[in-house]
């Protein structure tokens, strides 16, 4: 068979881009595409023109986007195609494998760049290309220098990873680099951006994406369950929904590409990666990852019209559906929700005692952040909490002031790590007019995400929280005067639900920070039963009422010994 040299020869030969990926297949000696392999060369040949490829590792997503390069520039030579990936490294060996298919696949060497022609694994030239600024193929790294590249199709392969991810600053500093691609791409119909990637969180670069237009396509290792296949809805691949709605090629569970990965490879996979990373980086879900990730949810918190002097003696946690509460401004993970207590036994009682503790403002845009918390029984009542613009100034004291004035605080615990008392001193002086209070520093020598969850997590998993409705709404209320692509950052709920042991997990911790402290200070007196307590007081109140009435009686039964006494001696 006569080798195509043209661009007219190699369109006719290859009508279809699945065509090719045969050829290209075989020229690699590699096994037919799989039907997942075409579905998803289909997808990325006819898709959206903003479009998000998400598919299980180790499928072959880098190669077929490859192989679409080739076939693109085969057929467009004109056209300037910019690969950006996380590294550098990583872009340039897309590009390598570009030009090296162009070299060496029969019906694409008549592409290769010839003399004068841009000829680096970097930056190259096709054959057939007009003289432009623009290399043919172009390769970057997300952090690199992307103003002034133009392309008429960006191609973004794992620009997501791990390591440029892992906290809410880098995830939005991530974001705001992707953004360049709106002022690289020409002002064509045809031009495209193609992401390939997997997930990391569910505050996803690819998530957020979608809330921008962008179209995602899902391929999942494994056939999805009824659960599984309504949380990816719209996104999951047509050729998956065809075979799941025809019966073809196994039942729920079963591997969707069983001439890749069998289900015995999966499974040693799922055992290598653990629950969560599986369904990851095999299945696509980051719901899951998302709720085994992160520790705090507020649906173990209860939700509670709280009194600013007493509470009842015993709350019980619920979280069924009869006791859910409609907040709409609700800044925890999707799937996760208030509620209100089952029931409140007992009476209303005193607290045992209030704390405030206070977070002092760094540097930047930091926030002082507060939190007064009382105690009874076992539980903790936050009854406030927030964060104050500024740190030192005499409106942020005096505003502490007033909050330590309002709640009847007992006490007022302040994070010293930082100022050496200075602030303990500037407080103290405005505080006497308001509510002179005794005042306490504590120190921290523990990393301070790892102090966080410790202090955190067991009263959440214990239910042993109850949070006062209005702080919900005053916590959201608070950060609406922030910019919006960042203000949730400030949120309580939000600090709360993204909380991890990584360090930096979080890019704004003070009212977090503030409300670990004030729990931290409960501590020892949480070991204290809430049950042993209640019986002790009604305990108490019935031996209190026994000897009463035992008075009585013996009063009555000492009146008549003294008058059968005296008859005697009569």
């Amino acid at each position: 068979m006569q080798h195509v040299s043209t661009t007219q020869e190699f369109a006719h030969r290859y009508p279809d881009f699945r065509d090719f990926l045969y050829a290209v297949w075989h020229h690699l000696n590699l096994p037919d595409p799989s039907w997942i392999q075409l579905d998803m060369a289909h997808e990325i040949e006819t898709g959206a023109k903003r479009l998000i490829i998400e598919a299980f590792r180790g499928v072959g997503k880098s190669w077929i986007t490859v192989a679409y390069v080739c076939y693109l520039l085969a057929t467009h030579p004109t056209w300037n195609i910019l690969v950006v990936s996380a590294s550098k490294a990583s872009a340039d060996e897309f590009s390598t494998f570009t030009l090296r298919l162009i070299r060496e696949m029969p019906d694409l060497t008549w592409m290769a760049p010839q003399a004068g022609e841009r000829d680096s694994k970097l930056a190259f030239d096709v054959h057939g290309s007009s003289a432009a600024k623009a290399p043919s193929v172009k390769s970057l790294g997300i952090t690199s220098q992307l103003t002034g590249s133009r392309a008429d199709v960006i191609i973004a392969d794992d620009i997501e990873i791990p390591s440029n991810s892992l906290t809410p600053g880098m995830r939005m500093k991530l974001s705001e680099q992707i953004k360049e691609f709106d002022s690289i791409l020409k002002p064509d119909d045809h031009a495209r951006v193609i992401f390939l990637g997997t997930p990391q969180t569910e505050d996803s670069v690819y998530n957020k994406l979608q809330q921008r237009g962008y179209a995602c396509v899902i391929w999942s290792s494994r056939f999805p369950n009824e659960e599984e296949e309504e949380e990816y809805g719209a996104r999951l691949a047509k050729g998956l929904k065809k075979r799941i709605t025809r019966g073809i090629g196994g039942n729920v569970g079963s591997p969707t590409d069983p001439g890749r990965f069998t289900d015995l490879d999966l499974r040693e996979r799922s055992l290598s990666y653990g629950v969560a990373g599986f369904a990851l980086q095999f299945q696509l879900r980051t719901k899951l990852s998302d709720r085994e990730r992160y520790p705090l949810k507020v649906r173990d918190l209860m939700i509670l019209d709280c009194d600013l002097t007493n509470a009842p003696e015993k709350p019980i946690w619920s979280d069924d559906r009869t006791h859910q509460l409609n907040i709409i401004n609700n800044l925890a993970m999707d799937a996760d929700f208030f509620y209100r207590p089952q029931a409140l036994v007992g009476q209303w009682i005193p607290y045992t005692g209030i704390v405030m503790s206070i977070d002092p403002a760094g540097r930047g845009k930091d926030e002082t952040g507060y939190a007064v918390v009382a105690m009874l029984n076992g539980y903790l009542y936050v009854l406030a909490a927030g964060g104050i613009q500024g740190g030192y100034d005499e409106h942020v004291l005096r505003a502490l002031s007033l909050i330590a004035k309002t709640y009847k605080v007992n006490k007022i615990i302040i994070e010293a790590n930082f100022g050496d008392g200075m602030y303990t001193s500037l407080l103290k002086p405005i505080l006497a007019h308001y509510h002179d209070v005794t005042c306490e520093e504590v120190k921290h020598n523990v990393q301070k995400e790892r102090r966080m969850c410790d202090s955190l997590e067991p009263l959440f998993q214990g239910h042993r929280l109850v949070v006062d409705t209005k702080l919900i709404e005053t916590d959201y209320a608070s950060i609406q005067h922030y910019p919006q692509e960042s203000g949730f950052q400030y949120s309580l709920i939000y600090q709360l639900t993204r909380l991890t042991k990584e360090k930096g997990a979080l890019s704004k911790d003070d009212r977090v920070d503030a409300l670990s402290m004030a729990v931290m200070y409960w501590t020892e007196m949480i070991s204290t039963d809430a049950d042993i307590e209640l019986r002790s007081v009604r305990s108490q109140a019935l031996e209190e009422e026994l000897e009463q009435f035992m008075d009585d009686v013996h009063g009555v039964a000492h009146g008549t010994h003294q008058l059968l006494w005296t008859n005697r001696m009569r």
